[in-house]
């Protein structure tokens, strides 16, 4: 299955292959996990693929949550310079500040990050996303209906860009209230949809690599019973669509798994086993530096076989 995902990579990269221009009738996708401070894994191997050439050579690149602004990063090809926003602690610190729920105030400030930190610190560059030959494809929940919802094609300038960036990553709770687009209402993407295979294959991907922040060995699991009640009044008065699949979102990773697993051309890079467990809200810096460099290797490991020239990752 991997080998399948990688010998196309190794032809497009021969042919120069680029969007528009292919010599082949595959569709090729990158899907992005994401998972709040987790990305910090996805991140790494993101920089992999800018590092090495690699993203010419895909059709669309699909994220989820943190997953959405990684991809995002890498779309405009400012992966690596920016990296050290992952570790950097005034950053991480405003961004994610358990304190602020005795305010009741979100602890995960999207706004501050894509419209201070994404604009004035650290500038993502917007534009060469909105220019991409390769399709940008941020995933997020409608809060009505909750089903998984592809916000490409609300994404027509900088605003709209940045909306749906905020709104796939939505945290129910701790991220405040749902964004808006358009007249309705999203919250994260990883209610309906953690890793947007379904989506991706309902678009007719014919090829994928997963960029993945879970381990192997780790799975969802229910949420307690403290958590429901708090989150099912939450959901009840903001997302009431989007209730049942946060309830069920066991079965929905499984889904997931079991569509990766068995798709006849997928490649899928994950933290390797003993990686460390990175929590929602995890902002210190070595836990995350570290993600982010596990990341970075993991995808080293499993894509430099695509280019004539290895690239060591230091």
């Amino acid at each position: 299955m991997s080998q399948t995902v990688l010998q196309l990579l190794r032809d497009r990269m021969r042919q120069g292959s680029a969007p528009g221009q292919r010599r082949d009738d595959a569709r090729l996708v990158l899907l992005v996990e994401g998972g709040s401070s987790r990305g910090a894994y996805s991140y790494g191997m993101a920089i992999t693929i800018e590092r090495l050439g690699l993203l010419p050579l895909f059709d669309a690149v699909y994220g989820s949550s943190a997953g959405a602004l990684n991809a995002a990063w890498l779309l405009c090809g400012r992966a690596e310079r920016n990296m050290h926003a992952w570790w950097t602690p005034t950053i991480m610190r405003t961004t994610i500040d358990p304190r602020r729920a005795l305010r009741r105030r979100p602890v995960v400030d999207t706004h501050f990050l894509v419209h201070t930190v994404y604009t004035e610190i650290m500038p993502m560059g917007f534009q060469e996303i909105l220019d991409s030959a390769v399709e940008f494809h941020p995933i997020a929940t409608d809060a009505l209906t909750g089903r998984s919802t592809d916000l490409h094609e609300q994404i027509h300038d900088q605003a709209g860009l940045q909306a749906a960036l905020r709104a796939s990553a939505a945290m129910p709770l701790l991220a405040g209230e749902p964004v808006e687009i358009n007249g309705r209402s999203f919250v994260d993407a990883g209610v309906s949809e953690a890793v947007p295979v379904r989506t991706a294959l309902a678009q007719r991907a014919t090829h994928i690599v997963a960029l993945r922040t879970r381990r192997t060995d780790e799975t969802a699991s229910a949420p307690p019973a403290v958590q429901r009640l708090v989150m099912s009044r939450w959901f009840a008065r903001r997302a009431p669509g989007a209730l049942t699949p946060w309830l069920q979102r066991e079965a929905i990773r499984g889904e997931e798994e079991r569509l990766l697993a068995s798709h006849p051309a997928t490649l899928q890079i994950r933290p390797p086993l003993g990686s460390t467990v990175i929590g929602q809200t995890e902002r210190r810096p070595d836990p995350l530096r570290m993600a982010v460099d596990i990341g970075r290797q993991a995808a080293l490991e499993a894509l430099a076989g695509c280019c004539d020239k290895p690239l060591a990752v230091g």
